[in-house]
């Protein structure tokens, strides 16, 4: 082959390849950045590069998919229900324990469910990869909560903390993990009837084919 036409093979081969791999670049931003939303800009301005906040964030997701997640059963929602309940009305006339207690039952759901609770920080990471509309509202609590240990927080932030901690505690109650799974379920249940399906044509076939051969034989 003229050599020149190599060359020019080579070179429309690695400009295809180059191309494919800024389109699969950009999928997997949108992809991401549609997941996690404002924890995806929260983790880029954090890291200040792009690409490791995209590796990092692909590493929650792993993680995650690794812990044995499951939903609540319908008595233990119905028990951290009635406390968070308590805990609400308590607001009113102890709010610093109220907030207290807030956290400490966010942290009894979550490692009911199966979340390792060993620090804030890996908490957070792991709510954010199927709970990231809320993990915002978790680290803000958090940052309340600080804030009134030290005797900076005033009451009307204390209200704010609970708003925060409740929306997180009604999105923890949902079984959104399994949701996030459900589409790769059911491709999974198609192609499993897709095979099933072929494997009955075949057994058919089969079938036909032997009585075929039985009515020719002498």
């Amino acid at each position: 082959m003229d050599p020149l036409v190599t060359l020019v093979i080579i070179l429309a081969v690695a400009i295809v390849a180059i191309a494919g791999w800024f389109v699969w670049q950009r999928r997997r931003t949108e992809q991401l950045q549609a997941s996690y939303g404002s924890e995806y800009t929260r983790v880029v301005r954090e890291t200040g590069d792009k690409r490791r906040a995209e590796s990092e964030l692909l590493k929650r997701k792993e993680r995650v998919e690794h812990l044995e997640i499951h939903p609540l059963t319908m008595e233990q929602f119905n028990r951290f229900t009635a406390e968070w309940r308590g805990v609400q009305a308590d607001f009113v006339d102890a709010p610093e324990r109220a907030v207290r207690e807030a956290d400490r039952l966010v942290e009894d759901v979550m490692k009911t469910r199966g979340y390792p609770v060993s620090d804030f920080e890996q908490r957070a990471a792991d709510l954010s990869v199927h709970h990231p509309r809320v993990v915002e509202n978790y680290r803000a609590a958090r940052i309340i909560a600080v804030r009134h240990r030290k005797g900076e927080a005033s009451t009307e932030d204390l209200r704010q903390a609970m708003v925060y901690y409740r929306e997180l505690f009604e999105d923890l109650l949902e079984d959104r993990e399994s949701a996030a799974r459900a589409p790769e379920r059911e491709a999974k249940r198609v192609v499993h009837r897709e095979e099933a399906a072929g494997r009955h044509i075949e057994d058919i076939r089969t079938a036909r084919g032997s009585r075929a051969d039985g009515e020719v034989r002498p």
